[in-house]
C-alpha cells in the first residue's frame, strides 16, 4: 500500500487503485478481510458520490461485486435513504462516522450495534449476514453534504431549488456541488429492502450541549458539563437514550439542558443542513445562527 499511496493522510489512506484491485488485493491477503465502502454518497470521494461516483456497487468492483456484504452511510445518510436504492437491497447498511478524526467531539457520533461476544468471527459474521442489531445515527441534514451548494459563496438549496436553478450557483455560475440528498434521489426507485433495522437518530452530546449553553464545542465550560454527566453516568449514549429527566437535572443545573437531551431523544432538535463540506447546525427554534443563504 505504501508504493500506491499514504496510509498516514488524515485516518483516511488515500490509494491509487480501483475498487476492484483493491477489494481483490485484501482478499489475496485472506478471505477474512471484509472491504466495506465508507460514506458512500460524499460527493468527492464516495462510491455513489455526485463528483465520479458510480451508479451502482457492480460498476465500482466489477467482478468482486459479491464480496461487498455491507455499505456505510456516512453522516449525511441514514439507512432510511440507502433503502430507497435497488442496488442496497438485502445489503448491511453500517455506520462508523466517525473513525478517524481528530476532534474528540467528533468520534463515534454514529455506530453499529452488535449482538454476543466482541470477537472478529462474530462481527464479521453479523456484517455478512445483515444479522447485528441496528445502527445508531445523526440526523443526515447534520453531515457536510446533505444539501446542494458552494461554501465559497455562502450558498446552499435543497434538491428542489438545485433543479430549479438548472444545477447552476445564482452566486457565481459554477455548477453548484450536488450533495446526498439529491444523488439519492436521482439513483432512487425499486428498492425492497426485507432487512430493515430500527436506527435512533441523535445528534452528538456535545453539540447539545454546546446548543443549550450558547458556547462552542471545544470550550472549557462545554467540557465541564460534559464531564461531569460521564463522570456520572458512564458513557455519552447512557446519558443520550437512557437516562432519565430527573437525574440529569440532580447534575445539571441548567433546564434547557435538559430540555434538550429529552428532545433530541425522540429527534426534536432541527438541524440547519450542512452542505459543501460544511456541517449542519443544531437550531433552536426561532433562533437560525448564519450560515448561508438557504432555500
Amino acid at each position: 500500500l505504501d508504493g500506491i499511496g499514504r496510509r498516514d493522510y488524515d485516518g483516511r489512506p488515500i490509494f491509487k487503485i480501483s475498487c476492484r484491485d483493491f477489494t481483490a488485493k485484501m482478499q489475496e491477503i485472506d478471505e477474512r478481510i471484509e472491504v466495506i465502502p465508507a460514506h458512500i454518497w460524499t460527493p468527492w470521494f464516495g462510491v455513489f458520490g455526485s463528483k465520479g461516483g458510480y451508479d451502482n456497487l457492480k460498476e465500482a468492483f466489477k467482478d468482486k461485486r459479491d464480496r461487498i456484504h455491507a455499505i456505510e452511510t456516512g453522516i449525511s445518510s441514514n439507512p432510511e435513504m440507502n433503502w430507497k436504492i435497488k442496488d442496497l437491497d438485502n445489503i448491511s447498511i453500517v455506520s462508523f462516522s466517525d473513525s478517524h478524526s481528530f476532534w474528540p467531539w467528533r468520534l463515534g457520533r454514529e455506530v453499529t450495534i452488535f449482538s454476543g461476544d466482541i470477537t472478529y468471527e462474530n462481527i464479521l459474521r453479523q456484517i455478512r449476514e445483515n444479522s447485528f442489531i441496528g445502527t445508531i445515527e445523526t440526523d443526515p441534514a447534520y453531515g457536510m453534504y446533505h444539501f446542494d451548494g458552494h461554501r465559497k459563496c455562502d450558498f446552499s438549496c435543497s434538491p428542489e431549488k438545485t433543479k430549479e436553478l438548472g444545477g447552476e450557483c445564482p452566486v457565481c455560475s459554477r455548477g453548484l456541488t450536488v450533495g446526498v440528498d439529491y444523488r439519492v434521489e436521482e439513483l432512487a426507485g425499486g428498492a425492497e429492502n426485507k432487512g430493515k433495522k430500527k436506527y435512533p437518530t441523535l445528534l452528538p452530546l456535545h453539540e447539545v450541549i454546546s446548543l443549550a449553553i450558547g458556547k462552542g464545542m471545544n470550550t472549557k465550560s462545554c467540557w465541564t458539563i460534559y464531564d461531569e454527566l460521564i463522570e456520572r453516568f458512564e458513557n455519552e449514549f447512557n446519558i443520550l437514550l437512557n437516562v432519565g429527566k430527573q437525574e440529569l437535572t440532580e447534575v445539571v443545573d441548567n433546564n434547557l439542558l435538559v430540555d434538550l437531551i429529552m428532545r433530541n431523544r425522540v429527534g426534536d432538535i432541527k438541524v440547519k443542513p450542512g452542505y459543501d463540506g460544511t456541517y449542519g447546525k443544531a437550531i433552536l427554534e426561532g433562533k437560525i445562527e448564519k450560515q448561508g443563504k438557504l432555500f
